[in-house]
């Protein structure tokens, strides 16, 4: 491997020449320039990112802890900050906190040690020591899709009120009356938000959300097989499930095809953050789409103008819902409560 000295010896510079060229600096004539760039192409040298980092105090790297590198939601949002810090000049190292505080916590503490520049955080809970403890020391950080309230670092995320609005508003209109929700942990802020949107967009029709109609789950799929079955075991269960998010609305299908019932026919399925699975289950599912590709963006955006010495502002993308037949079809034939119970 060529080093800067080869590349001196060959553009028949100094070495401190080739440092300054590397490094952007003005004060290196055009010739010079030349023939250094020259010689970095003809030996394939490639700078010593360690060295370079202990000089510039930069490690042009950020950290990404994500709640679930299983969720397909995530994997999508992991996928469009790497493109995105790639397009920056940064690279990106990726920790996965499978929703536990510990994890994430190990995590923070190791990209900390490898001196990233900054760090995107899509908290667990509001309960996780080390990286409080990083974002009050000042630490460039965001965060993504979930937040901790009252503390300050920019906040990337979605509203999906006004999708739950919509959503309500066409299961209203398919004659739906009992509706009940799968909700994530209420330690998160993504839980705890959706079921309050849902219950206010009930509300604007006059329609009740009680405590039996709210199934606690963890954003993964057996909590929404588990909460879906004491629903059809219910003596009044609901015309429609709503899952906070996919992997609990696929759990959530799992457990009405067990019982041997049919969605929509007998129990309608809706679930927030759509995912390419969707399309494809048979009914395809009604979801709400976050935009997942550009709050990854606008996360890497907002942290390289932390690192950067600027302010990184606060980002908020509006939800979208997704109809597709997972709710029914509208039509006089459709009259409210007309979800039929299993008999096994």
């Amino acid at each position: 491997m060529a080093s800067i000295k080869d590349v001196a010896a060959e553009a028949g510079v100094s070495v401190a020449t080739v440092s300054r060229v590397l490094n952007g600096h003005p004060s290196v004539s055009e010739g010079a320039r030349d023939r250094v760039l020259a010689a970095v192409e003809a030996l394939g040298y490639r700078p010593n990112a360690v060295a370079r980092s202990l000089r510039t105090d930069q490690t042009r790297t950020l950290g990404l802890v994500i709640s679930d590198v299983l969720n397909p939601y995530f994997t999508e949002l992991a996928r469009s900050v790497e493109e995105e810090a790639r397009a920056l000049g940064y690279s990106v190292i990726i920790g996965n906190a499978d929703e536990r505080p510990e994890l994430q916590d190990h995590h923070v503490t190791t990209l900390l040690d490898r001196r990233i520049d900054g760090l995107l955080v899509s908290p667990t809970d509001g309960g996780s020591p080390r990286m409080l403890e990083a974002a009050r020391a000042g630490t460039p950080m965001v965060f993504v899709d979930r937040w901790i309230p009252g503390v300050d670092v920019p906040v990337v995320r979605s509203d999906g009120r006004a999708a739950v609005r919509d959503l309500v508003a066409h299961l209203h209109r398919l004659g739906h009356r009992r509706l009940a929700i799968i909700a994530g942990p209420a330690a998160t802020t993504t839980g705890q938000e959706r079921v309050d949107a849902f219950r206010e967009a009930l509300g604007a029709y006059g329609l009740p959300l009680p405590g039996h109609y709210i199934g606690q789950g963890d954003f993964q799929a057996e909590s929404g097989r588990r909460v879906t079955e004491g629903f059809l075991d219910l003596p009044e269960p609901p015309d429609v499930v709503f899952a906070a998010d996919n992997l609990m609305a696929l759990g959530a299908l799992d457990a009405v095809r067990a019982r041997g019932l049919r969605v929509p026919e007998d129990i309608a399925l809706a679930a927030f953050d759509d995912i390419r699975w969707f399309v494809h289950t048979d009914p395809p599912v009604t979801a709400i789409a976050q935009p997942t590709g550009e709050l990854g963006r606008a996360a890497v955006r907002a942290l390289v103008d932390r690192v950067e010495g600027r302010a990184g502002a606060s980002v908020t993308l509006p939800a979208r819902l997704v109809v597709r037949r997972s709710c029914g079809e509208p039509g006089p034939d459709r009259s409210p409560n007309s979800v039929r119970r299993s008999t096994t």
